[in-house]
This record gives structure tokens, C-alpha cells and sequence, in this order.
């Protein structure tokens, strides 16, 4: 499985972005996509979770509300529509795959992971 992560940029605080996932190669029929971020001279945080059907999420309680998770599985990518951006969501952000049947935040459990996008939240 190939991970390519895209949309990452500059915005300003309460902003939005849509980071895209787009998966590619041999993928499971039934997989789950999570989105991580991790900060200069931070570990690596779960940030989302979603079924490849799109029929399950799965938020970090500091981007609950703010952040949504989607799919569209024709064109077999993952979309993480951020909105109501603040300073404290700069990262460099992830997508990763993993087929277990349940949602995790272990970044050891994904076994797929893109390149990252870098997105900036500043005025």
C-alpha cells in the first residue's frame, strides 16, 4: 500500500484546511485510515480515524468538532477537512493504514504510512 498525503499550507487561526490520503497498490478490503501529527520537538499524536467505508470515526478529544474525516471510495482517498484552525495544530500531518477490526491511536499498529503535509496555523 502507497500513502499520499496532500493539502498541507499556510492558514490563519480559526482558517480551514482539507488534507487529502490518497491510497494506492494492493489495499485490504476492509481498512482503516488514521491521521497523525507530530510538531517540532513533539511526539507523534493521533489525530483522527476513519473505516474505508466511511462508516466509522474515531476523534482526539483536541480536535473533536473542529476536525471531520471523510472518504470517497472511488477514487480511494481519505480526506481530513480541518476547520477553526488554531496556532497549536502546526505539524507536519501523516495518514496511515492499518486492517486490525478496531480504531487505535498506536502509531505502532499502523503498518502503511504517507510522506506528511506540513500545515501552519499563523497570522
Amino acid at each position: 500500500v502507497q500513502l499520499q498525503a496532500s493539502g498541507g499550507g499556510l492558514a490563519q487561526p480559526g482558517g480551514s484546511l482539507r488534507l487529502s490520503c490518497a491510497a494506492s497498490g494492493r489495499t485490504y478490503n476492509t481498512y482503516r485510515v488514521g491521521w497523525f501529527r507530530q510538531a517540532p520537538g513533539k511526539e507523534r499524536e493521533f489525530v483522527a480515524a476513519i473505516t474505508n467505508s466511511g462508516s466509522s470515526t474515531f476523534y482526539a478529544d483536541s480536535v473533536k468538532g473542529r476536525f471531520t474525516c471523510s472518504t470517497d471510495n472511488a477514487k480511494n482517498t481519505v480526506y481530513l477537512q480541518m476547520n477553526n484552525l488554531e496556532p497549536d495544530d502546526t505539524a507536519v500531518y501523516y495518514c496511515a493504514v492499518h486492517k486490525n477490526p478496531f480504531h487505535t491511536m498506536q502509531p505502532a499498529l499502523y503498518e502503511y504510512w504517507g510522506q506528511g503535509t506540513l500545515v501552519t496555523v499563523s497570522s
